[in-house]
């Protein structure tokens, strides 16, 4: 009856340190994003966790020396980027994870880094956009941390801190408002922060987020033909630097009407050197009426690379009445405030070829071709007559069948006897 206790104990004991196991290996939480710069010195704390509290650190799963501790934090200096990895803080006693990060290193300049190569040999950093086998390519290698059960990309850019950001403003819906856009020249592959500031003058103006396109804000006009500059500021930064750069700019100079709409071509009957062009103007500028627009068309054969062009103060209908009859058109319509301001983008390409006559088809009696009354001499022989052939006599003189010769033996004949009558006498 004793023999199960030391199993019962066994599989106790294999409980707990399952318990243990899964404590130290199984996150309980979502780690922390963290970027710090190649070269710099770290501290991580160890989540809310006191100074003084007994705590290990492990990273990718292994254990960290405790002369990298000071107190519960883990300190590290002069980053490689081999630092990067998932950190793990635990209760040194109860094997409780009390927090995680993942940190990331950045470089002054981004290197694609694959974990291994496919040899299965440490990763080689490269130069994005330059040939591996370029001369220019600065290559250094490095060993990956250990592979845990997070999951790792294949491929790994570094992070960089971020270049002068790239700035514009357009008023596509004058006398409404305008909108700033802006992006980074370069990638930065880890999260960026920017921060707009509009000043009109001395006054400060509220610049509202686009819910639908990234990197970009509207600003509504307060005065309008104000003489007073605009001037637009933007900083962007991120965990391992920052930059900014501004614009100044007049009311009127921004002022950029989206292209014209529904740009429709069509033959003109009876016309094989006419087109008539339609259009509508752009739906976002919101009152053509007060400030209408004028219109710039360009057209061309697709046969020939120049275009023609025609410049309209109004209206939005034009007919070109030039075209190269039968050979097809591409037709383009851009359009401008009649005062201010710059054309916009050409529209979208209308295709359309001029009106052509339709050929004529011959009838069944026009087609039908002549013919004569007599095939005789077409297609049967002519007759032939026949005289009496020596050869074909009987024994007794007589025929035996009526033989004919042609007409121009009997005639050659009878020339011949006349010759010999006219010699007798």
């Amino acid at each position: 009856m004793a023999a199960p206790v030391p199993w019962a104990c066994c599989a106790v004991l294999a409980a707990a340190a399952a318990v243990v196991y899964a404590q130290r290996h199984s996150p309980q939480e979502t780690p922390h994003v963290q970027y710090e710069r190649l070269g710099s010195d770290v501290t991580l704390p160890c989540g809310t966790a006191s100074w003084d509290a007994a705590v290990t650190w492990r990273v990718n799963g292994t254990d960290l020396a405790p002369d990298l501790l000071n107190g519960s934090q883990l300190v590290l200096r002069s980053l490689e980027l081999g630092h990067g990895g998932l950190y793990a803080c635990f209760h040194r006693d109860s094997w409780h994870l009390r927090h995680q990060v993942l940190l990331h290193v950045g470089s002054p300049r981004a290197v694609l880094c694959p974990f291994f190569s496919p040899e299965g040999k440490p990763g080689m950093c490269l130069r994005p956009g330059v040939h591996p086998d370029h001369p220019s390519n600065q290559r250094t290698r490095w060993s990956p941390p250990p592979l845990t059960s997070v999951a790792v990309s294949l491929w790994r850019w570094t992070q960089v801190p971020p270049r002068e950001p790239v700035l514009s403003c357009r008023s596509n819906t004058y006398p409404k408002g305008f909108y700033c856009s802006w992006h980074l020249p370069t990638p930065t592959y880890i999260p960026n922060t920017f921060n707009v500031t509009v000043l009109h003058g001395s006054k400060i103006m509220v610049c509202e987020k686009d819910p639908a396109v990234k990197n970009r804000c509207h600003i509504r006009y307060m005065h309008l033909f104000s003489t007073v500059k605009y001037k637009v500021s933007i900083s962007v930064s991120n965990a391992l630097g920052h930059n900014a750069t501004a614009i100044t700019f007049d009311e009127f100079t921004i002022v950029k009407p989206d292209p014209p709409e529904n740009v429709v071509a069509r033959p003109v009957p009876s016309n094989p050197r006419r087109l008539e062009v339609t259009w509508q103007t752009p739906s976002t500028w919101p009152d053509p009426e007060s400030f209408p627009l004028k219109f710039f068309l360009r057209y061309r054969p697709l046969i020939l690379d120049q275009w023609q062009h025609v410049e309209l103060s109004d209206g939005t209908a034009h007919t070109i009445t030039d075209a190269y009859a039968g050979k097809e058109y591409i037709i383009q319509v851009a359009a401008k405030d009649n005062e201010i301001g710059t054309w916009s983008d050409w529209s979208v390409a209308a295709h359309a070829t001029p009106w052509t006559e339709e050929p004529r088809h011959l009838t069944t009696e026009a087609q039908a071709p002549e013919t004569t009354t007599s095939t005789t001499s077409s297609l049967a022989p002519p007759p032939t007559t026949k005289i009496c052939d020596p050869g074909e006599l009987g024994s007794g003189g007589a025929a035996s069948a009526p033989s004919f010769v042609s007409v121009p033996v009997i005639l050659a004949l009878a020339a011949a006897a006349t010759t010999a009558s006219s010699l007798l006498i």
